[in-house]
């Protein structure tokens, strides 16, 4: 890759990579990520070894100075080779080798690694910490977002742009990929790939909070469930699933004002006429109560969009 970010989020541990090249589907290859373990980046000329050897070692106990130093020595090409580490306890480690094509460097701060090259002006680096530290508080995933933003606003890739992306998964790994993925996104071909990335975030985020939505009204709490709610509007509302399955979620809870709230979000964003047909064929098919679908819909049959 030409440039990325490696990151631990220090309030939720959460570990995740944003990167960006003038490459076709360059997302694809270039992160290594393991919850519990930690997130490494490889580029420049890229070595996919670099990414399970580094992560295989820290599993084992070593440090990412210890893990990446062990790589490197096995690489003939280090000199060519950019590699970022981060760990799940926050430790780091960078290489950027003399060869690799300039502009080129990193930076290290609190918890997260920054490695460029091929940069068409210097600075990147620098740029893209900076503002990543200047967005501390927001969600990690918005802050690799500033990152990338940061190094476009340089000029980027001497090359030109072409695709981007971002992974952001859980501090813990529970063996459900839907929960312990939090963002897995990527603009494949585009000349412009961090403006649909940015929105493919906001979606991703988005139904996160949907889902913790609907995991706080299984544990009654109704304010912080409709917060979440909120949230997921915010981030997603464009998505008619978001106010579908929190209706839903909202009426097999016993909550009949809220789920008519969100019913409604629901018709003004798209209409209720194929939501209601697919509420009946739940129903039928025993994954709905028919309680929940009377609440929603008053009883009355699907009646077009």
């Amino acid at each position: 890759m030409t440039y990325s970010i490696t990151a631990r989020c220090p309030d939720t541990g959460m570990l995740g990579i944003g990167l960006a090249t003038c490459l076709p589907a360059g997302g694809r290859v270039a992160r290594f990520i393991e919850p519990g373990v930690g997130v490494v980046a490889s580029q420049a000329r890229l070595l996919a070894a670099h990414g399970t050897r580094v992560l295989d070692a820290m599993r084992d106990g070593a440090t990412p100075g210890q893990a990446l130093t062990a790589s490197l020595a096995l690489d003939e090409g280090a000199e060519h080779r950019q590699v970022g580490v981060v760990a799940a306890d926050g430790t780091t480690a960078v290489h950027t080798g003399g060869l690799c094509v300039p502009y080129a460097g990193h930076m290290v701060g609190d918890g997260f690694t920054v490695q460029a090259n091929m940069m068409l002006a210097p600075g990147v680096p620098e740029a893209m910490a900076g503002a990543f530290e200047a967005a501390a508080g927001a969600h990690l995933a918005d802050r690799l977002l500033a990152a990338l933003d940061a190094a476009e606003a340089l000029g980027g890739d001497i090359r030109g742009r072409q695709c981007a992306a971002v992974h952001v998964r859980n501090a813990e790994a529970t063996g459900d990929l839907l929960v312990d993925v939090v963002v897995d996104v990527r603009v494949d071909d585009d000349p412009e790939p961090l403006v649909p990335l940015r929105g493919l975030v906001s979606t991703a985020l988005g139904f996160a909070a949907g889902s913790r939505a609907g995991d706080l009204l299984q544990a009654g709490d109704l304010r912080a469930a409709q917060e979440e709610y909120g949230e997921a509007l915010a981030r997603a509302g464009g998505d008619p699933q978001v106010p579908f399955w929190h209706a839903v979620e909202l009426a097999a809870a016993g909550h009949v004002t809220e789920a008519a709230g969100a019913w409604a979000d629901l018709a003004a964003r798209s209409g209720t006429g194929q939501w209601a047909e697919l509420l009946a064929r739940m129903v039928a098919t025993g994954l709905v109560d028919p309680a929940v679908a009377d609440v929603l819909t008053g009883g009355k049959p699907p009646s077009g969009p």
